[in-house]
């Protein structure tokens, strides 16, 4: 404050508060002014508020829409399966399970058939969008991630547990369009409510070796929203299966 040629009592009197709210205020670097407060000492010193108080900036960082990032994960692997459990559990409007294939929920979610049910009687929407596993796209990408449990193999794995679905109201399932089965292989969305798991998936590697991304809406045009409205534009142009 001195560096500013501003005393404590000069700036107290130039944002309107007293002394002592000041001395505090530079006492403890955890209190953080009201905004108005930061900004109107910044300009008595002639500085940024983020100068003074820089933790400001960073909180206000994450409540915002491009701090939806929840946490991220190097592998979609290393992402424990009681997230992928607690997300399913707490839905209560939408459960939007876009991958390509699906294939991996039926192992790592115990009894996953029973709980889909469930959930659907409570009055939760599922839905799948899956890959055509007679696609020339699922060919192709037969042929670059050269597995032994094959992408048409994972998906037709998919459909057998949905079959059991097939009677359950509120539960639905699509193919995405021939047009859109790029843009449905390179990007998994899994959408729980105001939550998001997101897999880019990276050149031949198979889902459980891409990275996995975990995001929770906190306003509109967030990064929740952009993967949102992709896979929403997906399961619009797709067909029943």
């Amino acid at each position: 404050m001195a560096d500013a040629g501003v005393s404590t009592r000069q700036l107290a009197l130039r944002v309107g508060v007293t002394g002592k709210t000041v001395e505090r205020w530079l006492a403890d670097d955890a209190l953080i002014p009201h905004a108005r407060n930061r900004e109107d000492t910044a300009a008595a010193l002639g500085v940024e508020a983020a100068m003074l108080w820089p933790k400001a900036v960073r909180n206000r960082a994450k409540a915002g829409a491009d701090g939806e990032l929840v946490r991220s994960y190097p592998y979609r692997s290393a992402c424990p399966s009681s997230v992928w459990g607690e997300q399913v559990e707490a839905a209560s409007e939408h459960i939007f399970l876009a991958g390509y294939t699906n294939y991996f929920l039926w192992l790592d979610q115990p009894a996953f058939v029973e709980t889909l049910r469930r959930k659907a009687e409570q009055g939760c929407r599922v839905r799948f969008l899956l890959g055509d596993p007679e696609s020339e796209v699922t060919r192709e990408r037969e042929e670059i991630e050269n597995v032994a449990l094959s992408v048409s193999t994972r998906i037709r794995i998919t459909l057998e547990h949905l079959a059991k679905l097939s009677a359950t109201p509120g539960v639905e399932a699509r193919f995405s369009a021939a047009a859109d089965a790029m843009n449905h292989v390179s990007l998994s969305v899994f959408r729980f409510d105001g939550d998001a798991l997101v897999t880019p998936h990276l050149a031949r590697l198979v889902g459980h070796d891409s990275p996995l991304l975990h995001f929770r809406r906190q306003g509109d045009g967030g990064m929740f929203d952009r993967f949102a409205e992709h896979a929403e534009e997906l399961w619009g142009r797709g067909r029943a299966v």
